[in-house]
């Protein structure tokens, strides 16, 4: 199984939507900050969201499984 890399390329908060969607007292996240590298493949790598990585994981399990060859994804990755 093949690592992937994976940059932190922005962290943003939207506040107006934070208030007006989440639970009250949510704050930007305090673990991901921009520039930040990881390499993981089918578990969660040391030091990365929880949050962050529930969002993607199936796409790093994928790519670190040759999920890049062609006519994965759409034809898109």
């Amino acid at each position: 199984m093949k690592k992937v890399k994976i940059t932190v390329l922005k962290a943003v908060f939207y506040e107006d939507l934070a208030k007006e969607y989440g639970v009250e007292g949510l704050a930007p996240c305090s673990i991901m900050k921009e520039g930040q590298v990881f390499y993981a493949d089918r578990t969660r790598p040391e030091g990365f969201c929880d949050g962050a990585w529930r969002s993607i994981y199936q796409y790093v399990f994928a790519l670190a499984n040759g999920g890049g060859r062609e006519g994965f994804f759409y034809d898109d990755w």
